[in-house]
């Protein structure tokens, strides 16, 4: 059980009620993690306007954004990340083996050199915070200075998520 209160939508503030609205339209659902944040509207708020950014705006390649989001999950052992965004991963690309092999990435045949320098590059940044140069510049090799932006971003907010999921012990759906 969450340590703090699932807010039903009609509790949330106006704003994130409109959010709410919106992703229900959109054929999505409202997640148990949004209604743990809808109890700091502010924070809420804007929390899901980052997610959706990274999510449905963003430059980098679905597969490999999802990629970097499910080595976040397995890093924190999230285990609700790691659910939630298996199946987009697969959507976006990611094989079924890549998903199966990602534990051991770094012996695993399932991935191309393009894929193992965006984990590693996760892998470092989620478990030391700064990168090495080596990985910086395979990755700089890859990605425009924008996408490189994208995903640091996207590992450390991923990283985040994984964090509140698990200290407030949020529960699947």
């Amino acid at each position: 059980m969450a340590r703090v209160s699932l807010l039903n939508e009609e509790s949330a503030a106006p704003e994130l009620q409109e959010r709410f609205r919106l992703m229900k339209e959109k054929g999505g659902r409202v997640l148990n993690l949004f209604k743990i944040m809808a109890h700091s509207t502010q924070v809420g708020y804007q929390f899901l306007r980052l997610g959706n950014a990274i999510l449905f705006k963003g430059i980098i390649p679905p597969n490999l954004r999802e990629l970097a989001i499910l080595r976040v999950g397995l890093i924190n052992k999230a285990i609700y990340e790691w659910t939630q965004h298996v199946p987009i991963a697969l959507r976006a690309g990611v094989r079924q083996a890549q998903i199966d092999a990602l534990s051991q990435w770094e012996h695993s045949t399932e991935f191309n050199d393009i894929e193992k320098a965006i984990l590693r590059y996760t892998d470092e940044e989620t478990k030391n915070v700064r990168v090495k140069d080596k990985t910086f510049a395979a990755v700089r090799a890859i990605l425009s200075e924008e996408g490189i932006v994208e995903l640091t971003t996207a590992i450390g907010y991923y990283g985040m998520v994984c964090r509140i999921l698990e200290t407030l012990q949020v529960e699947l759906e």
